[in-house]
Order: C-alpha cells, then sequence, then structure tokens
C-alpha cells in the first residue's frame, strides 16, 4: 500500500472494550492489552507504507523482540480507549516504538516496545527494504518510565509446566505469537494477584522463535517483588518474562 494522505508520525486509534477481552473482574486482560497495543502500531505502519503485506513483497516482516508495560490501572468493559503512538528510533533493522493508552484524556498504561525486521523465508533479521524517511522520529518522547532492562533468569528456577506447540499458537509470520508466551505464563500466576491487578509492570524479552510441534519447558523463579518465567526448547531458553508487582 502507498503511504496514505492523511498520515502523520503520531497515530492515535480509539478501541472499545468488549467482553471477550476481559477477565472475570471486568477488566482488560493483560493479553488483550498487548494485542490493543500491537494492532495500534500494525495500523499505523499500514498507512505508512511499511505494512506486513508492504513488507511481504520482499519477504520481510516486523517481530517484537523486547516489550515493556507500565500500568497505572486497566481498562474496563465498556470503556472507550485511544492508544496513541509514535517511533522513537529506526534504523536498517531494528526500531524502538512508543505507545500509550489513555481513558478519558487521562493516561493509564504506556509500553516500549523494540522490533526486528525479520526474513520469513531465511529466518533471520536482515536492513528493512522499504523506505521510511518520511516517519518522523521522537527519540525523546518515552511512554514509559524505565527502558528495557536485562531479565536476570535464576539458575534455580522451577519447572511448571511442559508444552507443545499447536497450531492454534501460530501467527501469519508461522511462528509463535507473542502474545501466546505471555499466555502460557499467566496461566500459572495465582489468579487473586491478577484479578486484583496487582501487577505494576512487566517486561517480555523474544531470543528464538518457536514452531509447530516443538515441545517447550516453562520455568518459574517467585519473589515477593517480582516473578520471572523462562521458556526454553532443548535447554535454550526462547523467552523471558518479568512480572513486577505492586
Amino acid at each position: 500500500m502507498p503511504i496514505a494522505l492523511n498520515f502523520t508520525s503520531v497515530f492515535s486509534k480509539d478501541w472499545e472494550i468488549n467482553f471477550t477481552q476481559c477477565m472475570p473482574n471486568g477488566y482488560l486482560k493483560y493479553t488483550d492489552l498487548c494485542n490493543m497495543l500491537q494492532l495500534t502500531a500494525a495500523a499505523h505502519s499500514d498507512m505508512g507504507g511499511i505494512s506486513f503485506s508492504d513488507m511481504q513483497e520482499f519477504n520481510q516482516a516486523w517481530v517484537l523482540s523486547k516489550m515493556r508495560v507500565e500500568i497505572t490501572e486497566l481498562p474496563k468493559w465498556r470503556d472507550i480507549v485511544t492508544v496513541t503512538t509514535w517511533v522513537n528510533t529506526l534504523e536498517k533493522s531494528r526500531s524502538v516504538r512508543a505507545l500509550e493508552m489513555y481513558v478519558n484524556g487521562t493516561k493509564i498504561i504506556g509500553s516500549t516496545t523494540f522490533w526486528a525486521v525479520f526474513n520469513t523465508e531465511r529466518r533471520r533479521p536482515e536492513a528493512l527494504a522499504l523506505p521510511y524517511e518520511h516517519i518522523e522520529l521522537y527519540p525523546q518522547r518515552k511512554p514509559t518510565q524505565e527502558s528495557f532492562s536485562k531479565i536476570i533468569i535464576n539458575p534455580e528456577k522451577e519447572v511448571v509446566f511442559e508444552k507443545v506447540v499447536y497450531l492454534s499458537d501460530l501467527d501469519i509470520v508461522n511462528h509463535v505469537n507473542n502474545v501466546k508466551y505471555l499466555e502460557w505464563c499467566l496461566d500459572h500466576v495465582d489468579e487473586k494477584s491478577i484479578l486484583n491487578e496487582k501487577l505494576n509492570s512487566f517486561e517480555m524479552n523474544f531470543m528464538k522463535e518457536l514452531s509447530l510441534k516443538d515441545t517447550v519447558v516453562i520455568h518459574e523463579n517467585f519473589s515477593e517483588e517480582s516473578t520471572i518465567f523462562s521458556i526454553t526448547k532443548e535447554d535454550k531458553t526462547c523467552y523471558a518474562l518479568q512480572l513486577n508487582w505492586k
């Protein structure tokens, strides 16, 4: 698609929270929150001429490498939320994108995301083949109080679950969708902590892609301040998640 005539480097989109996206307490699921943020980023990319369809002409796609989310409060069923996004940095094969969520003009969530350009045939990173000079960058406009951190995986972690990757776990890039990793881990968190909205922030690192029929092991290490999950395949870490509690 060509660059939209009404393209702007700062983009906003409204969403209504529906009941399928909510937990039993009526508040937005953390997985659906991540989906909504990424769908907004995708809509902005569509307008800017660097969408999945545009990139597939060169066998390329954006894949998420890191994501940090800071939460003041969650939106609830029937809320109209506004998600605003812009690009902090964009060079060659990588980009940092900012996202913020508002309800009635009040910011409730901020997220910093790190993306890599991925060749979907070679299954490796490479430089973006499309022009992007029309996108204005805002390196000083930060959506989160903290930037990415290194998630430290304790070697004494506990094995909590073993899983086989099914077709329902895959996305259009033909690997496990990034939100699926989060879903797998949250299923092993005490439900009271989730339903009582004790989560202050969380951060995810994606290290190796997972494919259909891969067998993975989910590990957990718990403390009062945070819970760290890691997912391994053949003893190699593919994903790490840090949940920071209030």
